[in-house]
């Protein structure tokens, strides 16, 4: 922005009546009388700008964004990269706009310059972690997210690992560290990072055991974190510990299923069994290659719009394509059965992920998936055992988290039970000692 050329006595005299009168303002006229008003007083009025801006990009009245949101944005970013260096407040406000302007970019499609500007915002909070010593830095958990889009994922990995570094010290706190430990895992999951993975899950789970005691948290977190635990050890190829996990669970399932909740709590907990009900399907979800996809079981508060919006918008195609197979499993079972299970389950999980967010409502969109599904997979079963078994339990221990959501825990206690019995863990004992315990709030 040039602050040098001459400005009319009469703009100023006008601007200045503007932003003094007594009546409401519009966002667009607050816009234009500092616009006028950073040419001759900017060290005063240009961070006023950057936020005129940004509230005129948005409005929070109606939630609705301005049809020229982005270049608004981009004008913020403009207007506080000028704003003087020397200006204490200079960091804080070029962070905001980047924050909002790299929000746009990625709703439009255009992550690789969100990503750039995801980058520099990380600058911005090292430099200030520098000077006020605080570990954790600003805009790590964004920049992971935007790595893990653009499929870097040891980067993405190794990010996620200073942030957690950072924060864990503190404990769980206000309750943000489970959901960093969530994108933790994920990252490193999807790095390859095995050992890794099972050390990040088992600190989430030990923590969800340790707070428990507190009876600071929901019972129900606690089950979701050992049956994703129990998931990944499967995953990585460590059956007998998954096995003693998935008894633990069973123990702490059969109690609230008995006497159900000690408190009432708010709904985050669904938020929780959906980004745990993502690994689940991470296995089986083979995405397109082309464009941006989520992290793994990553919290989906965390994903970038534009993942997001590919993820909704593959439901419809996914849904033709199980459509399109069914007929043809079951004429040739033996070519396409298996396939439509894992295919179905996909759809499933995506549709938790979808429907969780956008209604309190989405048991009444997802009770036919979860059922489908398991009927599904007793076809399987019957059509062959020997692969049909391990996919039915799986499929019955996402059912029974899903019932468990739903606050149905007879159902979900029943589909547990069911689901070990075909794993033949049926008659394992759980270790002496273990016992429900319950897990923390988590707060995004």
């Amino acid at each position: 922005m040039n602050h040098s050329r001459k400005v009319d006595q009469d703009d100023i005299v006008r601007a200045r009546n503007v932003l003094l009168a007594s009546g409401r303002r519009t966002p667009r006229e607050e816009v234009d009388a500092y616009r006028v008003l950073a040419q001759v007083g900017p060290a005063a009025y240009l961070p006023l700008l950057v936020r005129a801006l940004q509230r005129l990009s948005y409005d929070t009245g109606s939630g609705r964004k301005h049809a020229s949101a982005l270049a608004l944005s981009e004008e913020a970013v403009a207007v506080a990269r000028s704003i003087d260096a020397a200006e204490p407040t200079r960091a804080d406000v070029l962070y905001r706009a980047l924050d909002a302007c790299q929000r746009e970019l990625y709703d439009v499609g255009r992550g690789v310059e969100g990503l750039v500007m995801r980058a520099e915002m990380v600058d911005i909070g090292r430099a200030q972690a520098e000077l006020s010593g605080v570990p954790a830095v600003r805009g790590l958990r964004e920049w992971a997210a935007g790595l893990s889009d653009e499929g870097r994922y040891a980067e993405a990995a190794d990010v996620m690992t200073e942030l957690v570094a950072a924060v864990l010290p503190d404990g769980p706190g206000s309750g943000a560290l489970a959901w960093s430990l969530l994108d933790w895992i994920a990252a490193l999951h999807d790095a390859g990072r095995s050992a890794e993975t099972l050390a990040a899950f088992e600190t989430l789970v030990s923590m969800e055991a340790a707070e428990a005691a507190n009876d600071r948290g929901s019972m129900l977190c606690h089950l979701y974190a050992l049956i994703g635990y129990a998931q990944m050890l499967d995953a990585h190829g460590r059956g007998e510990r998954a096995s003693l996990v998935r008894h633990e669970a069973l123990t702490l399932l059969t109690g609230l299923a008995d006497t159900g909740e000690r408190n009432i709590w708010s709904a985050y907990q669904t938020s929780f069994w959906v980004a745990l009900l993502a690994f689940s399907g991470a296995e089986r979800d083979r995405p397109a290659p082309d464009g941006p996809r989520p992290p793994s079981g990553a919290a989906p508060m965390h994903w970038s719009n534009d993942a997001k919006r590919r993820r909704s918008g593959s439901l419809h195609a996914l849904r033709e394509e199980v459509d399109a197979l069914a007929p043809r499993a079951a004429e040739d079972p033996d070519r396409h059965l298996a396939e439509l299970v894992r295919l179905h389950h996909v759809l499933t999980v995506r549709s938790a992920v979808h429907w969780e967010w956008r209604t309190h409502q989405f048991t009444e969109h997802m009770r036919s998936l979860f059922d489908d599904g398991v009927s599904l997979a007793r076809r399987l079963y019957r059509h062959d055992p020997a692969e049909g078994a391990r996919a039915l339990a799986r499929i019955l221990i996402d059912r029974s988290t899903f019932h468990a959501a739903a606050r149905d825990l007879g159902p979900a206690l029943d589909d547990f039970r069911q689901a070990l019995r075909h794993l033949g863990e049926a008659d394992r004992r759980a270790p002496r000692g273990s016992r429900p315990q319950r897990c923390r709030r988590p707060r995004s």
